[in-house]
């Protein structure tokens, strides 16, 4: 089955990461796109989990996962190989309305780790359903060389826009528009 697209708004929403390897360390540089309101627990860190941890004042707790660990978090990802603790954690997860990532075990996934490309106010997600994680990581990777440098600009005009003109008809003509001729712009080039 596929999984639907959806962003996240991740405001006052609390974060743990369950493990401290390597493969962790990829799901907290990504979330810190977007949040930094993450806490960590692992019996050990990597050297690139640690310095994430140290330069963005995480929270940080050195031992194994208890029970109840999960209770005040919107959101957790078990970043760890063992299966059991996995399976545990995501059963726990639906006590607390918890949000849970079981890293490589989709059984134990209410969502997965899009690949993505983000420029400012622009992100892009994709994703294979799993089917093929090297290909959308490939894939960003094309969409990320088509991207104009200037198109952080343009979305911030398009936001004063949306911000200071009246809502409507006209305004949404006029926005459709002006992004419509930015993309032919960008991509006669």
């Amino acid at each position: 089955m596929a999984y639907f697209p959806a962003f996240l708004k991740l405001d006052n929403k609390k974060i743990l990461i369950v493990g401290g390897g390597y493969i962790a360390y990829e799901k907290l540089d990504h979330l810190l796109d977007f949040t930094k309101d993450i806490s960590v627990i692992a019996l050990d860190l990597s050297d690139d989990m640690a310095k994430g941890i140290k330069n963005n004042n995480l929270s940080f707790e050195q031992r194994a996962y208890k029970v109840g660990d999960i209770k005040e978090y919107a959101v957790v990802i078990v970043a760890v190989d063992d299966i059991p603790l996995q399976a545990e954690i995501f059963a726990e997860s639906k006590q607390y309305n918890c949000l849970c990532n079981s890293v490589d075990s989709v059984d134990y996934c209410d969502f997965i780790f899009p690949s993505y490309v983000k420029k400012d106010d622009l992100t892009i997600a994709i994703s294979t359903s799993g089917a093929s994680p090297a290909m959308a990581k490939h894939l960003r990777i094309y969409l990320q060389n088509l991207i104009p440098t200037g198109i952080s600009e343009f979305l911030k005009e398009m936001k004063d826009l949306r911000r200071t003109l009246p809502k409507g008809k006209e305004r949404m003509k006029m926005l459709d528009k002006k992004a419509e001729d930015y993309i032919k712009s960008w991509s006669n080039r």
